[in-house]
């Protein structure tokens, strides 16, 4: 609409401010923060964000600003990170982790980690998301006692990599099934495997997982081992 002069009337005392008309963060405003920020979780450098603000029309932002806006999302992620986990039982839960650079103030690596379970009404729910040095036993054991306390109950089975400090975790927090991740078996699998034979090896992986029946899991399992064997490649072995 453009700039739009008004008339502020004058008091004898104080000032006048028309809250009725101008309401704070009006709906323009609140839109720019939400650029920003999602700019922010992007990982989109302050630089660019300023160059992206001026193509709107606006003088620029300094990356303090970006900052203070983006901080406003803190209390966002705090509440999400702590809510009560409601959706019992969650009867099924998978774990991982993975590595990020982060300022510290210097750049470190640190491990996020993260569980997502199924709700009782079968949706898939992210259970929690926390940062720690390293992954490692206590680290795990830290991050599910407090799914534990916010709510986590029901589970029947845990999956994940065959992280020895994970796979104790779940056993002493949650004493539940546990499961190692298919996806990571398959990566295990193919460096044990020469690079022209990844391929077929991955092909005959995926065969294993994709049959409708215990029984017909076993024997294409047979089938893919034998076939490995003629091949020389090493056989895969029977695991969960």
């Amino acid at each position: 609409m453009g700039t739009i002069d008004l008339k502020v009337p004058k008091l004898r005392s104080g000032s006048y401010f028309p809250e009725w008309l101008l309401q704070p963060r009006r709906r323009a405003e609140k839109a720019f923060i939400a650029v920003i920020a999602d700019c922010y979780l992007a990982g989109v450098s302050t630089r660019r964000v300023d160059k992206l603000v001026k193509t709107l029309g606006i003088e620029g932002v300094s990356s303090q600003q970006v900052s203070k806006l983006a901080k406003e999302l803190d209390a966002i992620v705090e509440s999400f990170r702590s809510r009560p986990l409601d959706g019992a039982p969650y009867t099924y839960v998978w774990f991982d982790a993975h590595t990020e650079k982060v300022r510290e103030p210097r750049s470190v690596s640190v491990s996020v980690v993260k569980a997502i379970g199924v709700n009782r009404d079968g949706f898939r729910e992210v259970l929690g998301v926390d940062v720690i040095t390293t992954e490692d036993g206590a680290g795990w054991l830290q991050f599910l006692r407090s799914l534990k306390a916010r709510g986590l109950s029901g589970v029947e089975l845990a999956i994940s990599d065959d992280h020895p400090g994970l796979v104790d975790a779940i056993a002493s927090v949650l004493g539940c099934t546990w499961q190692r991740c298919r996806t990571h078996f398959a990566r295990n699998v193919l460096t044990r495997v020469p690079k022209s034979a990844q391929g077929m090896v991955a092909a005959l992986v995926r065969s294993i997982f994709a049959r409708a029946s215990s029984d017909e899991v076993w024997g294409q399992h047979a089938r893919a081992s034998s076939n490995n064997f003629r091949t020389g490649v090493p056989p895969i072995r029977r695991t969960h």
